[in-house]
């Protein structure tokens, strides 16, 4: 029997998950607040507009466009609106108020992510974000607390299904990424007035700065976040990946590294990677997400699901606000977020991974033995090489195409033979260059 008084929840935003939230609360209350130990009780939700349609049906009268009235007395304040402004001023109001706040605002929590937990702190309430990353996946508290007392050492995730979705059907189908995205905006996982969020890899390095900050107790600012999208991603990329037993995923990476002076720090960056069809990552198909953890002492740990959807979504969600009402049930200040680290964001440049590079060379007596002496003054070693068919490059000539695999070296030293590649006199063009990842 629940003895505890019912706890008010405001809710900002009806959208595909504000509505499934707002929904599923009503619909099971009454199990939620066994499973909480105190009644959830939904005051309001504040929308812009009253009369929108929703995805789900909500009782007419707790909709307002008020939402500073709606947060004043709110034990609980779940924002799933979006967007910068005016979340955060009303995010702030909320904890300023002792308020608990929920977010599945991965853009806020990148971009002013720091002052809001500086700010939940103060006052000794608590922020909780499952729903940020990763939609429906429970990645938030394991990395918070089931491996708080674990070290991290890499994380690499699929972590934005629509690019998951585009370059899987490349894989899969044999659809240009023109026709994929189509695809995709036809089905509903890309924006069809600007898909760039997601194709140019903004959605991802979000994400990333939010896993890279928690699994390394360090904050991490957007701007930190080595960024590249899939726009440039090739169908001959794809043919040529499947042909070396590879994937291209859009991959969401943070680890631990050193520079040359021995002093650790962290890289987090987000690109287009050849994953081995042998890697768990691989297997990811669709627009679903999957994120893949080295730990020292659990090893490698795989956490995978629905990544976006609105009741997907809500499951996160919802899963807080049961945190959140025991926390007011068991009582005490909110735990704050562990920046104890303080590990330097390092550059780039020294991050070590291998490449995967293909060209278009003349074809002539002594090509190879002068593309193997250009990888060695740059201190690269050839791991792998192929040649295809002779073909005829733009004058006419006979050309042929070489696929070279590296072995593993600095990204200033395969960045810098690229582009000596790029200025050889028996290298027509660099069609393509790949880094291959999760090896």
């Amino acid at each position: 029997m629940i003895e505890y008084r019912n706890l008010r929840v405001a809710l900002l935003g009806a959208g595909s998950v504000g509505a499934q939230v707002a929904s599923l609360l009503l619909a099971h209350g009454e199990e939620l607040a066994i499973r909480a130990g105190a009644g959830l009780e939904l005051v309001g939700v504040a929308v812009r507009d009253v009369d929108a349609k929703r995805s789900a049906d909500i009782p007419h009268e707790l909709f307002t466009t008020d939402a500073e009235s709606l947060i004043l007395g709110a034990d609980i304040f779940i924002e799933l609106m979006g967007g910068l402004e005016p979340a955060r001023t009303l995010i702030l109001q909320a904890l300023n108020s002792g308020a608990d706040v929920i977010t599945g605002n991965k853009a806020l929590l990148a971009t002013h992510g720091q002052e809001l937990f500086e700010a939940a702190e103060q006052v000794g309430a608590q922020l909780y974000y499952e729903a940020a990353v990763a939609g429906a996946i429970p990645i938030i508290r394991p990395l918070r607390d089931s491996l708080a007392g674990d070290r991290i050492k890499r994380i690499l995730g699929i972590v934005n299904g629509t690019t998951n979705f585009i370059l899987d059907r490349m894989d899969t189908v044999g659809e240009s990424l023109e026709e994929a995205l189509a695809t995709a905006t036809k089905l509903g996982y890309a924006e069809k007035s600007d898909p760039s969020a997601d194709t140019e890899g903004y959605d991802a390095a979000q994400k990333t700065a939010i896993l890279a900050s928690l699994a390394f107790h360090t904050t991490v600012p957007l701007e930190a976040v080595h960024r590249e999208g899939i726009t440039g991603v090739t169908l001959d990329q794809i043919e040529a990946a499947r042909k070396a037993g590879y994937v291209v995923k859009l991959l969401a990476i943070c680890e631990r590294l050193t520079d040359a002076d021995g002093v650790e720090g962290l890289s987090a960056r987000v690109y287009p990677a050849l994953v081995s069809r042998d890697h768990p990552l691989a297997a990811v198909h669709v627009a679903k997400n999957a994120v893949f953890i080295e730990a020292e002492a659990a090893g490698d740990l795989m956490f995978y699901g629905a990544g976006a959807g609105g009741i997907e979504t809500a499951s996160a969600v919802l899963g807080d606000l049961v945190s959140a009402a025991r926390r007011h049930v068991i009582g005490g200040p909110g735990v704050a977020e562990s920046t104890h680290a303080n590990l330097p964001i390092l550059p780039m440049s020294l991050v070590r991974t291998r490449y995967q590079i293909s060209l278009s060379v003349v074809d002539e007596p002594g090509v190879l033995a002068a593309i193997a002496t250009l990888f060695s003054e740059q201190g690269v070693s050839v791991e792998t090489l192929n040649q295809s068919v002779l073909s005829t490059n733009d004058d006419g000539a006979p050309s042929a195409t070489l696929v070279i695999g590296t072995h593993e070296a600095s990204e200033a030293h395969l960045a810098a033979t690229v582009i000596a590649l790029g200025e050889s006199h028996v290298v027509s063009r660099v069609t393509s260059v790949l880094r291959v990842e999760g090896s």
